[in-house]
């Protein structure tokens, strides 16, 4: 079997002369395969990838450019979609844009595909101010650089409040063995607009996929920007989640990532304050177990005065599965005034499950307010007892014990996901 990523570079040259796109992109993708062959696929030799490895999930001969998408109508989809509100879909089928599932606007706003922004000539100054500016240059990033080609594209103009939230879901329908997408996202909000975005991603059967996703996301002045990641996936599917933040002046991003399933997950989360009056919030809950593997690998760069920025991650481990935590905070020294919270609970529910956590601050400036911690800890003995002597089995106060301690985070969940993960709990 020839290994991935040999066998990505080999599809390289094919991949990019089907695509029409102008030689500024061209650019871009020709720089990063170049810079994927140099760097490759992570592994944990690496500080950041240290509890996490990508060897297992690498071993599979996937297929990397599906020619066709299997044709789902509305009912095979139905109940991963938000149906008791009105919004905007942007539905993605084993790669492709489905049109008759979606529900996109050019009315004084772009909510569409990023495979027009890529190939029309209208879309040539977004682009060129916007994509892959603020991407990492690792070898995960660079990857799906060099093959981006379809996904979402999000234009915000100025003074605009989006009238409903932004459904962005990609489906996989397991019409090939095992599959490996690369979906990429630009979403650019100007300045005192408003948005709200859902992300998901589902296998729609037991067959392996991997998914390498990065979205780039633009903040204008006293703009506000709402981000849910829901990832409750099977487990023969892997998500490598590449998120980038960059927010201007008194801007405020708020995301919230629900972990609840998936053989390995792993949110590359970079959020970086560009100005002053800036906010910025990250709120995710793990809920998993068996053989399961999420890692939240985080950074907020404060690089000027006068900024909040707030984490609170928790996760509660079953089985044999596995959490990492890895979270830094950047306070430059002109960035003074910062006030950082960091913080990440666990709760392990069996011997066998394991928790990796390493919260950071590196700060450079003298007059701020930051703090950061951690616990990770098992049921408390004397609650359960407690609980059971009025009436509760084992069961049912393990489960009044673990929704209590996470509804905090639970509660920030809109529409129905709130129910999801309140089932998931056991409430």
């Amino acid at each position: 079997m020839v290994h991935l990523k040999e066998k990505l570079l080999s599809s390289f040259l094919a991949f990019e002369n089907e695509k029409d796109v102008d030689a500024y992109v061209h650019g871009i993708r020709t720089k990063a395969i170049k810079n994927f062959e140099q760097e490759g696929f992570p592994t944990k030799r690496l500080e950041n990838w240290k509890y996490t490895s990508l060897k297992k999930t690498l071993q599979h001969d996937y297929k990397l450019f599906p020619s066709k998408s299997q044709t789902l109508e509305f009912k095979d989809i139905e109940s991963f979609l938000i149906n008791d509100i009105e919004s905007y879909k942007i539905i993605f089928v084993d790669g492709k844009y489905c049109s008759h599932l979606s529900e996109t606007t050019h009315d004084g706003m772009d909510i569409c595909i990023l495979s027009s922004a890529l190939t029309q000539s209208k879309y040539d100054l977004v682009i060129e101010n916007y994509f892959n500016k603020i991407s990492k240059k690792d070898g995960i990033t660079s990857l799906n650089t060099a093959f981006s080609s379809e996904g979402s594209y999000i234009h915000i103009p100025k003074n605009i409040q989006v009238d409903k939230p932004i459904q962005i879901i990609y489906f996989s329908t397991g019409k090939d063995e095992s599959v490996f997408y690369q979906p990429r996202n630009l979403i650019v909000v100007d300045e005192n607009s408003q948005v709200e975005i859902i992300e998901k991603y589902h296998s729609l059967n037991e067959n392996n996929v991997l998914v390498n996703t990065v979205t780039e996301i633009y903040a204008d002045k006293k703009s506000i920007v709402k981000h849910y990641k829901i990832q409750n996936d099977n487990n023969t599917s892997s998500l490598i989640d590449n998120t980038f933040v960059s927010q201007e002046h008194s801007s405020s991003y708020n995301l919230h990532t629900f972990s609840f399933g998936g053989e390995l997950v792993r949110n590359n989360l970079n959020i970086f304050q560009n100005d002053e009056r800036i906010e910025s919030s990250i709120k995710g809950i793990t809920i998993i177990d068996e053989n399961q593997h999420v890692d939240h690998n985080t950074l907020i760069h404060h690089r000027k005065p006068n900024c909040n920025s707030y984490q609170d991650y928790k996760g509660i481990f079953g089985g044999k599965s596995v959490g990492v935590f890895n979270g830094r905070v950047l306070v430059e020294k002109e960035a003074q005034k910062t006030n950082a919270f960091q913080s990440n609970n666990n709760i392990i529910l069996s011997d066998k499950s394991k928790v990796n956590t390493k919260p950071q601050l590196e700060i450079w400036a003298d007059d701020v307010k930051c703090s950061h911690g951690c616990t990770v800890g098992q049921m408390d003995d004397d609650a359960i007892f407690y609980l059971m002597s009025r009436g509760l089995s084992e069961e049912e106060a393990h489960h009044m014990i673990i929704t209590g301690w996470s509804r905090d985070v639970i509660r920030e969940l809109p529409f129905e996901f709130a129910v999801e993960a309140s089932q998931l709990l056991g409430d």
